[in-house]
């Protein structure tokens, strides 16, 4: 390695030692409105306790970055590798998902203390590897970038567990105490078109540019000619949909969104409530700022992919693919200012990013020669492969650099505590 390609080498390590702590200390400032007791609220399975998130991100960069790098490495605690393992079979058998919330020890103390002494043995090693670049295995610089962006996927769902869990509270607790800014009017609703034809769609991973194994490889997808809306469909326009009697009508609903809807009783979109103490037309919304009168100039948000199909029927329209996304998305780039903020409260519904996560109609699946990474890490994404579907953009809840025409996120069809929302699409 010459002089000039150590310098950069370093460099380059020295930039992500940095990143590395601006990451960690951001899901710490996450934390800051929580008291005590909100550490170990777990109000159902798929929403993990705020303590056990940050047990697991330190986790992940001990298992996958220091095991790795010395085979000589020793825990922090043993039992950790087990407790905030979550789904990776390659490495030991998970503690059950189900029984997070019943675990009073470690204590959230124990756990800041797990964070901290693997942080300081991370910027350890990175430090080494700034100072002799030519040993350091570029594979597990990898790793360590791709446990930076796992943990910023694991702040939107911290906000996203908390914001479910809280919900359950006849108190309605406020996580953000700052008023909320009414949302300015809702635009006329327009459509952007393309022409369709081979289009390349998906990301080549390198080292230049980050992108989840399941964003490649980059191929060519054939679209027939469509239009999009400008914009996310609104609470105002949702509530149309539900004053319409949406929920009661089967003709909008796919069979199985049908039976669902109607095992588990849904009327309106989760956080909804109609407001007891006035008429039966005012709604409220709960959010991260607690019990809000219902904004209709908000994108409506936290439905399901059922919920986004049976309004699409509804309105005559569909839901666009997630090629048709991409395509529309890389033309309109992101904004180079814009930088997402739970705070926002997904105002602006007029962009591709930073309000909700857009529900698509394509189901998640490999793009052609989808190759998952060796071990236990290849777990990552392929194996959920099956009976979910891809959302595409960003939440106002996302981290601030987390975003990309390519990124794929994928939830089940049911699901709908994630900060979901939908915009139409139509064929041209």
């Amino acid at each position: 390695m010459s002089v000039n390609s150590a310098a950069a080498a370093a460099a380059s390590i020295h930039a992500l030692q940095r990143h590395y702590r601006r990451i960690r200390a951001d899901t710490l400032a996450l934390c800051e409105p929580l008291v005590a007791e909100d550490y170990g609220l777990q109000t159902a399975v798929f929403a993990s306790p705020p303590r056990w998130h940050l047990g697991h991100t330190t986790w992940f960069f001990e298992t996958f970055v220091l095991a790795e790098a010395d085979p000589h490495y020793q825990s922090v605690h043993p039992q950790f590798h087990q407790l905030f393992n979550s789904y990776y079979q390659g490495v030991g058998q998970p503690f059950p998902r189900a029984m997070r919330g019943a675990l009073s020890r470690p204590t959230t103390a124990d756990v800041r203390d797990y964070r901290m002494i693997v942080d300081e043995r991370v910027l350890q090693w990175l430090d080494d590897s700034g100072r002799h670049p030519e040993r350091t295995d570029p594979d597990l610089l990898q790793r360590l970038a791709l446990g930076l962006q796992h943990e910023q996927q694991h702040q939107e769902l911290l906000l996203c567990d908390l914001l479910y869990h809280f919900s359950h509270n006849p108190l309605c607790p406020v996580y953000d105490e700052r008023a909320l800014q009414p949302a300015k009017p809702v635009a006329p609703l327009q459509w952007l078109g393309h022409d369709g034809g081979l289009q390349d769609i998906g990301q080549q991973r390198s080292d230049e540019h980050f992108a989840f194994d399941n964003e490649a490889p980059r191929h060519q997808h054939y679209l027939q000619p469509f239009r999009l809306a400008n914009r996310l469909v609104s609470n105002g326009e949702y509530l149309q949909f539900v004053q319409d009697g949406g929920y009661r009508r089967a003709e909008h609903w796919l069979a199985d969104g049908w039976a669902h809807i109607q095992q588990q009783g849904w009327q309106q979109p989760l956080y909804w409530r109609q407001d007891a103490a006035a008429d039966h037309n005012s709604w409220q919304e709960f959010s991260l700022h607690g019990l809000q009168a219902l904004d209709p100039n908000l994108p409506v948000a936290h439905i399901s992919y059922y919920e986004a199909d049976a309004y699409a029927r509804w309105a005559g329209k569909r839901l666009p693919s997630e090629a048709e996304w991409e395509v529309l998305a890389n033309a309109a780039k992101l904004p180079e200012h814009w930088s997402s903020s739970w705070r926002a409260q997904h105002n602006d519904s007029q962009g591709f990013f930073g309000a909700l996560w857009q529900w698509t109609r394509s189901s998640y699946s490999a793009y052609p020669g989808f190759k998952p990474a060796a071990g236990a890490v290849g777990e990552y994404n392929g194996k959920f492969m099956s009976n979910q579907y891809v959302l595409r953009g960003s939440a106002c809840i996302t981290p601030p650099g987390h975003s990309r025409a390519s990124y794929r996120n994928f939830f089940y069809p049911h699901d709908r505590w994630s900060f979901t929302g939908l915009r139409l699409a139509e064929d041209a």
